[in-house]
């Protein structure tokens, strides 16, 4: 098969939410130097929220997320580093730092009806000179006529790539399909997916995303990301090849960099577990899981709960702040029912 998939690895920004966005320089430096010499294209590095992430409300960072751009942009030759910054989170100012340090893409991340935000973030990246991409986050939530209007407001303003981004890990294999399908048919620009674990579909829903047309692909080594994890970079790779798909990747090199380095950082294994598989379930944003946990744990009700009412609502990234509002009233209610 004929196609050119470029990767982008996210396990040091979305892994991140998975470790409590505690990575050290050391550790950056370590698994962004292994990646280079695994010839992955793109490696991205923030706060788990993106650049400016680092507060009480998302978590605040062990590190200086800048000291951690700057350590990964003085081991790589080959690889070429990302941010992730969200509109009113992250600032134009942020944006300008991580340009000066070196970093060469930027990922401008929107709630999924929100393209219009994005507007002076994405001038600001291209007039930066960097290579530029918008990135509509809880794509589920949204029916595929308005994806389309959003990717087009994204592309009008200087997008070289837009992404279809499963931040809940909620969408279904013909639900990707239809959504690649139609930006595919729409847009002149590259597709980008990017998925997340937490109904077991993140391998499946990203070769749907790839068979439909989506050339610019997210995958994080080890599965270390928000929730459930995303699609794992190295078994990608493998099934890429299996299926005759070339990535530039060393496989061999990519698979150590998962078993003898990455392994060690993380807490837990990442494993569709009965908080991870809710998220999904419910289609709540996976960066929600370690607050719920913490909330649940405070207030004494199940985290189950807490994430399916988070779903009713409607909730979306920005609005952690109702994870502990909605254990509170789930606790009292449990007071007067008990």
């Amino acid at each position: 098969m004929e196609k050119e998939i470029i990767i982008t690895e996210v396990a040091l920004r979305d892994g991140s939410h998975a470790i409590g966005h505690q990575y050290t320089v050391d550790q950056v430096a370590t698994i962004a130097k292994a990646l280079n010499e695994a010839k992955v294209p793109y490696i991205e590095v923030t706060h788990g929220d993106g650049l400016g992430g680092s507060s009480l409300q998302y978590g605040f960072s062990k590190t200086d997320e800048m000291k951690l751009i700057e350590a990964a942009v003085s081991v790589v030759d080959f690889s070429k580093l990302a941010v992730l910054l969200l509109p009113g989170i992250g600032t134009i100012e942020n944006l300008k730092e991580a340009s000066k340090i070196g970093v060469k893409m930027a990922r401008i991340a929107t709630h999924v009806t929100e393209a219009d935000i994005s507007k002076q973030h994405i001038e600001t990246a291209k007039n930066l000179g960097m290579e530029t991409v918008g990135f509509l986050m809880m794509s589920h939530m949204a029916p595929v006529e308005k994806l389309v209007e959003q990717a087009k407001l994204m592309e009008s303003y200087g997008a070289d790539t837009v992404y279809i981004v499963d931040s809940a890990g909620a969408l279904l294999p013909n639900e990707v399909r239809e959504r690649v399908k139609a930006l595919k048919n729409e847009l002149a620009i590259n597709i980008g997916f990017h998925a997340h674990n937490n109904l077991s579909l993140a391998m499946g829903n990203t070769l749907a995303a790839i068979e439909e047309g989506a050339t610019r692909i997210d995958g994080s080594i080890r599965c270390l990301g928000a929730g459930a994890g995303n699609t794992q970079t190295e078994v990608l790779i493998a099934v890429l090849e299996r299926m005759g798909i070339k990535t530039g990747i060393d496989l061999y090199k990519l698979m150590d960099v998962s078993e003898d380095i990455v392994s060690k950082i993380l807490l837990e294994p990442q494993i569709i577990n009965r908080d991870s598989l809710t998220l999904g379930y419910a289609g709540v944003y996976s960066s929600f899981l370690l607050h719920a946990k913490r909330a649940a744990q405070r207030f004494g009700v199940d985290s189950r709960d807490i994430l399916m009412e988070l779903g009713k609502r409607k909730v979306v990234g920005g609005q952690e702040d109702m994870i502990v509002d909605v254990a509170a009233e789930l606790s009292k209610e449990k007071i007067t029912i008990g």
